[in-house]
């Protein structure tokens, strides 16, 4: 897997671009900021950009709005966002793009090897990972016409999982219920979040993306 990395953190880019390199993957450039960052996306194409939210000059959100920017120019780059809060407004717009392909975790979920590797495969093949805190945020801000009203709390639980870019077998690990189970509470979701069967629609991004921006 060829990777660009955004981080304004020599200490950090470099420990990153040494991990990255001991697994396999190759770091084809390691900058540190957002111009660097789009300049090397669009040199080198790769398949995902690691990116920081803060990075210079005003380390408010350079990164996420040129990760913006990637996702909209270059969508079959893959786009992992790490940072140490929660950009409500800009997390909900990267997932606006879809959910193919882009994943957002805080900074602290990454000390985690191997769920930071786990999470970089899944962006990479076209999933999305989302951390637990991102999705809660994004959530509140808006809950007084709640879309998912009709939804039992089971059933959100199971709803919240999905976002995270959990499969079934994922989802019942989780709640230690079967699979079986999983599918008849996503089909309940579907129903009452009135996305009926449609040739061209994906009914799970569709309820996803409905409760992420709910």
């Amino acid at each position: 897997m060829r990777i660009v990395i955004a981080e304004d953190s020599a200490l950090l880019r470099t420990g990153l671009t040494l991990l990255l390199a001991e697994n396999g993957h190759e770091v084809v450039e390691a900058v540190g900021d957002a111009e660097q960052l789009l300049r090397a996306v669009l040199a080198h194409r790769p398949d995902v950009a690691v990116v920081d939210v803060r990075m210079p000059p005003t380390f408010t959100d350079e990164g996420l709005r040129a990760a913006l920017l990637i996702r909209q120019a270059q969508p079959e780059t893959a786009v992992l966002v790490l940072s140490q809060w929660v950009e409500e407004r800009y997390a909900a717009d990267l997932i606006g793009g879809g959910l193919n392909g882009v994943g957002y975790l805080l900074k602290d979920r990454v000390a985690d090897v191997a769920d930071f590797l786990d999470a970089l495969n899944r962006v990479a093949a076209g999933g999305a990972v989302f951390d637990p805190d991102v999705i809660a945020q994004i959530l509140a801000r808006n809950r007084r016409n709640d879309p998912l009203a009709p939804l039992t709390p089971r059933e959100r639980e199971v709803l919240q999982l999905m976002a995270e870019g959990r499969s079934n077998a994922g989802i019942a690990s989780a709640l230690t219920i079967t699979e079986r189970a999983v599918e008849k509470y996503v089909g309940s979701i579907l129903g009452k979040l009135d996305l009926p069967p449609a040739g061209t629609d994906h009914r799970r991004v569709l309820a996803v993306l409905r409760y992420l921006e709910s």
